[in-house]
């Protein structure tokens, strides 16, 4: 029986609690706000949603993004452009009344907070706070610090963190809240480990801040990692550094152990400074690790907020079958006794309503009838979302075999990443090369919340085919998985703990060259699974209905907040509760 923590269904107030303060620079609250970019923006939300639906006493702080990521335009020859996308804040948001001051460059600089509450199916509230420095006291520059997320160079990226870590854990403090475990999701928060040490300090000047006061800190706070890839770890200059951030505060920061080859890491700040480190899935875990040996590195596997991902259709099925679902997640482990024909009827409305969105957006027709092919992800080059078509013959031939073949992309490459837009345009060349009788590709532009949904729920096979170690974790094909369907992936990240050959999906083999891999990937469409789709629908329907029994019901942020309250925020209070239960249980 799974360890309930103490602190579930509590009665539905508004009052404010926070045991946990959870940071992270991106955070998708409402598919209106726009403010994340992709999977670490997603995976945030979730975990606050699923928090809110636990009754876990945390508050959330992030940026405000007031201008937003940016909307994709893509030419018809594959060209991706960006425009600004702003969001309309006073809808969304209440402000706070305090405000508080970081200093940036040896100036004082004002921050509030805009509140926004997430309310959990128990009644309970998150409460969401999004700092904000476009207020009057500021100078023009830094009333923009809180506009745009990843936009301008290092030197923003650094007054942003300054904002989101110091600032936010001053903020905290002047609504008088005193959470117990601050949770850095990303290194992009790691500055609040500062703020920590001011307070440890009591007056008392960095210079005179040691090993004592840095395991006060320490005792506090717990790190999410959540990328191999190097680039996704932050990294400044010591001079960038010492002008910014200030020489007292960069000295102590490389004193406690924040500097790697040369710079201010704030990977390391967050290791140095934190009790608890995990990766987000176990292979993740496993390289980050092999990463970062001088720390203790665990794993929590990445989930999704199975109330957000399940399309209409799906909610619709499990409110009538499994009643208490949305309350406990693991209750879709009992979707294996849903009639298939019922989830074969939910996947049909559920691509339908796909079918139409790509019409709406595009112009372009799809065909209900036809095995459609899903891929979407953010456009970085070690996805590969070319691999597919390594072979086009291959693939055309395949089309043709099996009466037609629909393969939809989706997927925004960062406004720097050259590489990445590469990929893009070169998928879509293909395209139009290849589209044609009975083989048709798009590529819909302008991936965000409301098209992965349609995506992940309506497709009929998720892809995914990342370069081994690269993929941390990957939540779009668990939405899959949710709304019935499965995956055809590289073994890495998440897939590794979900596969189930032929069962909750199938597997691409790990080989040293991408041909030979491409190979496996054409095999298992041509041979396993268009071959089981149109021969043995009962079979199909049982893949179907396993995807949601056996991954549905676990790879969710249920169990996932679940594993952070027992092994990162309170496992000395659970613990403590376990030995008393044990020791009653015992007289």
């Amino acid at each position: 029986m799974r360890k309930q923590p103490s602190f579930s269904y509590p009665d539905t107030s508004t009052s404010l609690e926070a045991r946990v303060a959870y940071f992270s620079m991106e955070i998708a609250i409402e598919p209106e706000m726009n403010t994340y970019s992709g999977g670490l923006g997603v995976l945030a939300g979730d975990t606050l949603r699923a928090a809110a639906d636990l009754g876990v006493p945390l508050v959330a702080v992030t940026l405000a993004h007031r201008r937003g990521y940016f909307r994709q335009l893509l030419s018809p020859d594959g060209v991706q452009t960006e425009v600004e996308q702003p969001w309309q804040v006073d809808a969304f948001t209440t402000p706070e009344a305090p405000l508080v001051w970081v200093e940036i460059e040896g100036r004082q600089v004002a921050v509030r907070a805009l509140r926004h509450d997430i309310r959990g199916v128990t009644g309970h509230v998150v409460p969401v706070f999004l700092l904000d420095t476009d207020v009057p006291e500021n100078a023009a520059a830094d009333r923009t610090l809180t506009d745009r997320l990843y936009g301008g160079d290092t030197d923003y990226r650094l007054r942003q963190e300054i904002v989101l870590g110091i600032g936010g854990a001053r903020l905290l403090l002047a609504l008088g809240l005193e959470p117990e475990v601050f949770h850095m999701n990303e290194g992009h928060a790691a500055l609040l480990t500062v703020a920590l040490v001011g307070r440890t300090l009591a007056g008392r000047t960095f210079a005179l801040a040691g090993p004592d006061d840095f395991a006060r800190v320490r005792e506090q706070c717990v790190f999410t990692t959540h990328t191999p890839v190097p680039a996704g770890h932050d990294r400044f200059s010591m001079e960038q550094a010492r002008r910014i951030l200030g020489a007292d505060t960069t000295d102590m920061l490389e004193r406690a152990g924040g500097a790697h080859e040369g710079m201010l890491n704030m990977t390391y700040v967050a290791l140095r400074f934190s009790r608890f480190v995990n990766g987000v899935a176990m292979q993740h875990g496993i390289v980050s690790q092999a990463m970062f040996p001088g720390y203790q590195i665990d794993a929590i596997t990445n989930g999704v907020h199975a109330g957000t991902w399940a399309s209409k259709p799906f909610l619709e099925l499990f409110d009538k079958h499994l009643p208490r679902w949305r309350r406990d997640n693991v209750t879709l482990r009992y979707a294996i006794d849903i009639p298939e024909v019922e989830i074969v009827k939910a996947h049909r409305e559920a691509k339908q309503l796909l079918v139409d969105a790509v019409m709406d957006r595009t112009g372009e027709t799809l065909k209900t009838d036809v095995f459609t092919i899903g891929f979407a992800r953010r456009a970085a080059t070690y996805k590969r979302m070319d691999l597919l078509f390594t072979d086009a013959e291959r693939l055309v031939a395949i089309a043709k075999k099996f009466g037609g073949l629909q393969v939809l992309y989706a997927g925004k490459a960062h406004p720097a990443d050259e590489p990445g837009k590469s990929k893009i345009h070169r998928v879509i060349e293909l395209a139009h090369e290849l589209s044609g009788g009975l083989l048709k590709i798009l590529y819909i532009e302008n991936y965000e919340w409301k098209l992965g949904g349609l995506l992940t729920s309506g497709v009929d096979l998720w892809l995914n085919t990342p370069k081994r170690p690269y993929e941390a974790s990957g939540t779009s094909g668990m939405k899959a998985a949710l709304n019935g369907v499965p995956s055809l992936s590289i073994l890495d990240g998440w897939w590794i703990e979900g596969w189930i050959e032929g069962v909750t999906g199938w597997a691409i083999a790990d080989l040293e060259e991408e041909a030979h891999e491409a190979e496996s990937l054409y095999t298992q469409l041509d041979e396993v699974i268009l071959p089981l789709y149109q021969d043995d629908k009962e079979q199909w329907q049982r893949v179907m209905r396993s995807s949601i029994a056996l991954n549905g019901s676990f790879f969710n942020t249920q169990r996932m907040v679940e594993q952070y309250a027992l092994n990162a925020y309170f496992p000395q209070e659970l613990a403590t509760e376990d030995l008393e239960t044990l020791a009653s249980a015992s007289h």
